[in-house]
């Protein structure tokens, strides 16, 4: 007896040839339709956070505010619809809901309605501005695509590494800001192990504030060794991301699954490395 795909029960809504047509214009940046679409989202997207900025200036707020207020929540209607429409043409919408695009888009429409009971909060609409990277999509910048893609898969590939530099790090501001809080003490403006890490930190980094200084010798002594220890340290995650770079280099495409709308298959993939649904739909 032959066996059942494992994907048989999750597979596109190929029967529905709007929804076809819904995913082509929506998610597809290859056609014309679908990239006249992706330009008036960013044209929109660009808009609402224009009106976001200008809102928050007071004198502007105060001669048009009743306009800003009903143009914001314009947008917002506008997004949430096309939120809706995305989950619609996906045959698989918990994994675009769950995915950075579609997290993006829910945090882009959610401080316009949490406005309605937190006063304020409205001016977190500036994360709209993070729809803007499909830009890379619409424009057909494939080299940029690619690159993005590959900065990624090296980050994610030295997570541990990159974890595991920070644990040290942590331990060693959390030493030297002990040591600093012995060697100085209150009197110089230490005032606490915790306030001393601070100073770690910001010395270790090579910031510098100066809200807070060393004034004995052997605390200046221990100053100078963290600074120049910061230049040492500075250099370790870039080696790490750099060996991740190196082993990611992959071409990939701008198509997305007509099911998971899960991007960064290989060109001449016909099936979704993600998911394993088919790349390519047919009409009815």
């Amino acid at each position: 007896m032959k066996r059942p795909s494992p994907f048989a029960e999750s597979r596109p809504p190929t029967d529905s040839s709007w929804r076809n047509r819904l995913h082509e214009i929506i998610f597809e940046a290859e056609t014309t339709s679908g990239k006249i679409f992706d330009i008036l989202l960013i044209l929109s997207i660009i808009a609402s956070v224009v009106i976001v900025m200008m809102d928050s200036v007071s004198s502007w707020q105060t001669r048009f505010g009743n306009l800003l207020h009903t143009a914001e929540w314009g947008f917002t209607l506008l997004f949430t619809l096309e939120y809706i429409l995305r989950l619609m043409c996906i045959g698989r919408p918990w994994k675009y809901a769950t995915s950075f695009f579609g997290i993006v888009d829910v945090l882009s429409i959610l401080p316009t309605y949490l406005s309605l009971l937190l006063p304020g909060s409205k001016y977190l609409l500036v994360i709209r501005v993070l729809r803007i990277l499909r830009v890379f999509r619409v424009l057909k910048l494939v080299q940029y695509l690619a690159e993005a893609e590959l900065l990624l898969r090296a980050i994610r590939s030295s997570t541990r590494k990159i974890a595991v530099f920070l644990f040290a790090v942590a331990t060693l501001v959390i030493i030297c800001g002990s040591l600093m809080y012995v060697v100085e003490g209150e009197a110089n403006g230490f005032t606490s192990i915790p306030r001393s890490i601070y100073w770690a930190i910001v010395t270790l980094t090579t910031v510098g504030y100066g809200d807070i200084s060393p004034q004995t010798d052997l605390g200046q002594v221990l100053a100078s060794l963290i600074m120049v220890m910061g230049y040492g340290i500075i250099a370790v995650p870039t080696g790490i991301v750099t060996v991740g770079l190196s082993r990611a280099d992959k071409a990939i495409t701008t198509e997305a699954c007509p099911s998971c709308s899960r991007e960064g298959h290989d060109p001449d993939a016909l099936y979704c490395k993600f998911c394993g649904d088919p790349l390519h739909l047919k009409e009815p």
